[in-house]
Formats: C-alpha cells, sequence, structure tokens
C-alpha cells in the first residue's frame, strides 16, 4: 500500500480532506489531539466538533455561502451529507443536532480500512505528504512547527477584522474620492464626511451599541496593540476625531473640512468591495448594521463581511501558498480550513474538500483541476492565493466572484445569475472530475 497522506487536525476541514482522499483508494493517517490535549472552546472528543454555533449558515443558493453548500454537495461532501443527514428545524438556515453530526462523520471515516486516526498533539512535521488542518485554535506545539515553516511574521494568532462593503450600495452622492493631502492616485479612498451633529449622534449610538460577549479564552488585552473602533471612543467623543475618522488634510468637493470622516479602502482590484479603515470592532452583527448605516453614504450599505476581533491563528495564504494549497517552502506541505485564511464552518470544510482533491490527484499521477473562478469554491481558493498587502480571513460572499458581463435589474437577479453562473460551472467540472 502506497505510504499514506498525513492529515493534522480532526475537524471539518480535515475530515472533509480525509475523506475525499479515502474515497478514491488512497490511505490517510489523521491526527487529532482531543480528548487528550483539548483547546480552550473544544468540549468533547469528537471528529469534526461543532464549537460555536449548531448553525451552518444560509441554506438558499441565491446566498453566496447557501451556494457553496451546494457546489460541496454535486462534489461528494462529507459534511454536507452529514449536514444533511443530521439536520434540525432552522427556518432558511442548516442546522444540524452537533452531536448526531459529528458521530456520522467519524462513523463514515473509521469504516474505511485505510484510515489510520491517531488521538495525539502534533509537535513535529511527519514524513511525507502532509495537509495542515488545524483550525483557527492550533496548539503552541503546532504553532510552533507552522511557524518555523512559514516565517514568524507570516503567522497571526488573533483578528482585528474591519467590515466590508458592497461598492454598489454605497451613496456616491454623499461619499467621495480623495487621498489626505492629495498623496496617491487621488482615488485611493473614498471618503463619507459627517457633519458636526451627525457625528454626534453616530458616536452616541456606536459607544452604547451591543457588543460580543469574549469567550472565556479570549482577553480584551490580546488587542491592545488594535483597539475596537467602539473601545477607543469610549474615551472621548473627540478621541476617534482624532484617529481614523480625523478630516485633516481631505477637502470637501464643495471647499472646506468636515468635521469627521470614514475613509473605505478598495478590497479587490476590481473595487467591487469596500473596507472601512480602522473599524474593527466586536459589536454584534446586527449592530454593526444599524451603527454603521448612520456614516453617510451608507444608509444602505450591504455587508459582505462584518467587523471582528477574536482568537485565531491563520497563515498569510496569499505569500505562502501556491494555488493548489501547498506551501511555496516545502510543495509536500498543503493546508487547508480556517489556518488559510477562510473564515466559518462551512468555508473551512470547502478549503479541506479542494485540498484533499488536490492531494488525490497528485497521488494519483493525475493532472491538478482547476476549479472554476465563476463558482464559489473557485472564488474562495482565488481569494487565498490572490496578492494582498493586508490578508485577513474572510467568509464566502458575491464580491469575491468576478463579475457578470450581463445586465441585472435587482440585487436578486443579480444573486441569482451568479448562481446560476456557478452552479453551471460546477456541474462542468464534475464531469471532468476523477
Amino acid at each position: 500500500m502506497d505510504s499514506p497522506v498525513t492529515i493534522i487536525g480532526g475537524g471539518l476541514a480535515g475530515c472533509e480532506a480525509a475523506y475525499q482522499l479515502l474515497r478514491r483508494g488512497l490511505p490517510v493517517r489523521l491526527y487529532e489531539m482531543r480528548p487528550g490535549k483539548t483547546t480552550p472552546a473544544h468540549k468533547g472528543g469528537g471528529l469534526a466538533e461543532l464549537v460555536c454555533s449548531n448553525s451552518l449558515r444560509a441554506a438558499s443558493v441565491e446566498n453566496a455561502v447557501g451556494l457553496l453548500k451546494e457546489e460541496m454537495r454535486r462534489l461528494g461532501s462529507l459534511i454536507m451529507e452529514a449536514a444533511d443527514a443530521t439536520a434540525v428545524p432552522a427556518g432558511g438556515a442548516l442546522a444540524v443536532d452537533r452531536h448526531k453530526f459529528s458521530a456520522f462523520i467519524e462513523e463514515r471515516l473509521t469504516a474505511f480500512p485505510g484510515l489510520e486516526l491517531i488521538r495525539q498533539e502534533v509537535t513535529f512535521l511527519p514524513e511525507g505528504e502532509v495537509i495542515v488542518a488545524a483550525g483557527p485554535l492550533a496548539s503552541t506545539g503546532l504553532s510552533r512547527v507552522i511557524a518555523s515553516l512559514t516565517g514568524r511574521e507570516q503567522l497571526f494568532f488573533h483578528d482585528a477584522i474591519a467590515p466590508i462593503v458592497d461598492a454598489s450600495t454605497i451613496d456616491m452622492d454623499k461619499a467621495f474620492f480623495a487621498s489626505r493631502y492629495g498623496k496617491g492616485e487621488g482615488s485611493d479612498y473614498l471618503n463619507c464626511p459627517f457633519d458636526k451633529e451627525q457625528y454626534l449622534a453616530f458616536y452616541h449610538e456606536l459607544v452604547n451599541a451591543q457588543v460580543h460577549p469574549l469567550h472565556d479564552f479570549e482577553k480584551e488585552k490580546h488587542f491592545s496593540g488594535c483597539m475596537p473602533i467602539e473601545s477607543m471612543a469610549r474615551f472621548g467623543p473627540e478621541t476617534i476625531c482624532h484617529g481614523p475618522l480625523k478630516p485633516v488634510g481631505l477637502e470637501l468637493p464643495s471647499g472646506g473640512e468636515a468635521y469627521a470622516v470614514v475613509q473605505l479602502r478598495k478590497e479587490n482590484i476590481e473595487g467591487s468591495m469596500y473596507n472601512l479603515v480602522g473599524f474593527q470592532t466586536r459589536l454584534t452583527q446586527g449592530e454593526q448594521r444599524r451603527v454603521f448605516r448612520m456614516i453617510p453614504g451608507l444608509e444602505q450599505a450591504e455587508f459582505l463581511r462584518y467587523g471582528a476581533m477574536h482568537r485565531n491563528t491563520y497563515i498569510d495564504s496569499p505569500k505562502l501558498l501556491t494555488e493548489d494549497l501547498r506551501l511555496i517552502a516545502d510543495s509536500r506541505l498543503s493546508f487547508a480550513g480556517q489556518i488559510t485564511g477562510v473564515e466559518g464552518y462551512v468555508e473551512s470544510a470547502a478549503s479541506g474538500l479542494m485540498a484533499g482533491i488536490f492531494a488525490a490527484y497528485r497521488r494519483l499521477g493525475l493532472e491538478r483541476p482547476v476549479f472554476p473562478r465563476e463558482s464559489a469554491l473557485g472564488s474562495l481558493l482565488a481569494f487565498t492565493h490572490t496578492p494582498k498587502d493586508d490578508f485577513q480571513p474572510m467568509n464566502v460572499n458575491f464580491g469575491l466572484f468576478p463579475p457578470l458581463l450581463t445586465q441585472f435589474r435587482s440585487k436578486k437577479e443579480k444573486f441569482s445569475l451568479l448562481s446560476q453562473r456557478a452552479l453551471e460551472s460546477i456541474d462542468s467540472f464534475k464531469a471532468e472530475l476523477r
């Protein structure tokens, strides 16, 4: 028998990668440190344990994550098979019985004679081909191994993420392009100006908005180098006016200076997504929608990613990984799941699916498959290897997809057309997949 592919981590990404190899007749050695060594978030020792929520989010294919799930179903995903088999009523979302979900996956994997499941922490790099799918709470020992391979400056231990909005939902009659003191290209930043009355109303809601409570294993001091916008604002109404919202150096199109200015920066080359500069936050998603839509020009903004600050371990994937998720510096080593910078259970599993398929093709001596860029899978993959100065984790969203070349009348029609195009591309891809 061929030497096994080693997979480090028995979460959703690791289990999905293992399944894609096993179902193609290839042996797998799967390491999972629990229950012998646990994490601050996990409670049990089962494979693919969901720890934060039992919801796998929206079910509709006209939502980007719902589309991603449907693509995974069509390509034979174990995670989606388990989710559908253990689903519980949740309205328009896919939610599961967490214990049955984990048990289903463990039973399916351990039924393969080619699986060797080892319950211990990995503190060294095993021989042969390895997929690291350790998740956002990688152990200290494994983190040291990863840092030695990637360079410590490329390994991050927490997120400080600002929200991203859909560019097409910004009111351009209120926002204007300009760089501070006229530096740069002149269109580097999109500016949303406040007058004094608007700002004070916004400030009042910001400092009184509801925030996510910290988990037991998270301490606010972890983020002292990058303070949440609402925490900074609590030092006084002028604090953020002299910080991320300072109007100095930005002249209004009509002349003069605003009382405060929120700057937005392009998140992608196409300019379909904009990042709210300096707005890392712990506000709940509902409060982010309510409060940040008080910013002039963002009244109707659609959020493609919400701001967050939480414990996470991830690598600078665009600088470190190839298009098939292998480490540039050591091609026998691949990464999958949230450690690559994808955010969320579904995205993590999708990354594992792709890493597993890539590894199987290499083992079988086949040409690397190319996930269609028009698909949710292909768009998520492109996100992890597209060069970027400030790489931060992100959920799948339609802003990552290539733009449509056809006209559409509404956002609903746009999403429908994107989904239709994606599923057609996945069906064509599946027909050629071995």
